[in-house]
């Protein structure tokens, strides 16, 4: 189970981190600047998460993560011209980080002994949290706050994650099925454009 941990938090940060680091090359960053904007997209669900668990944060017990990210910095620099040229690279990037670090949440916090009903709220926050501070870098409203399905993906992988533990899955098969179930909500809510209803200024229903 540990060993799966952490093959889900590695690809998960090195996911997330060129997510961060595509946002940062649309706005001109710098090479250290992208880099930043990677660490904090690929470590900060975790780090919250972990805080919130009582855990010493997992980038601090193991620095394979900073040199992930910077790997994929380097990768990144290298096949520039090949992300720049691929319209949906970020999108793509940042769904299938959230798939990961949705998992990755669930785990640590069953493992750590606490009910699923937090664990579902952890995987939520491990996934969005992230992105929250990716957008709030590149100046950006947080994409967890626009109408795009972003977080919900994340508590509706939570539940199929359930559902799977509830029926006797083993364990690999379940972060399979929780992955896509993840990776599909994101694309199709994204493809047909399905979102929540927005709210709005009541002064704006009165014109």
């Amino acid at each position: 189970m540990e060993s799966l941990q952490f093959i889900i938090e590695l690809l998960g940060t090195f996911a997330f981190a060129i997510s961060g680091i595509r946002s940062a090359s649309s706005k001109n960053f710098d090479w250290f600047g992208g880099y930043v904007v990677g660490l904090a997209t690929a470590i900060g669900g975790g780090t919250i998460r972990d805080v919130m668990l009582g855990q010493a944060p997992f980038w601090m017990t193991n620095s394979v993560y900073m040199v992930c990210t910077a790997f994929a910095l380097l990768t990144f620099v290298m096949l520039k011209r090949q992300f720049t040229r691929l319209s949906k690279t970020w999108f793509l990037f940042d769904t299938l980080g959230l798939a990961l670090f949705t998992i990755a949440g669930l785990q640590k916090t069953l493992i750590a002994g606490y009910p699923f009903w937090v664990a579902i709220i952890m995987g939520c926050m491990t996934g969005a949290a992230g992105g929250v501070l990716r957008d709030v870098l590149v100046n950006e409203v947080p994409l967890i706050f626009r109408k795009e399905i972003y977080a919900i993906a994340c508590i509706l992988g939570g539940l199929v994650y359930w559902v799977c533990t509830l029926v006797g899955v083993p364990v690999a098969l379940t972060v399979i099925i929780t992955f896509w179930a993840v990776v599909v909500v994101r694309i199709l809510a994204v493809k047909y454009s399905i979102s929540l209803p927005v709210l709005k200024d009541p002064d704006l229903w009165k014109k």
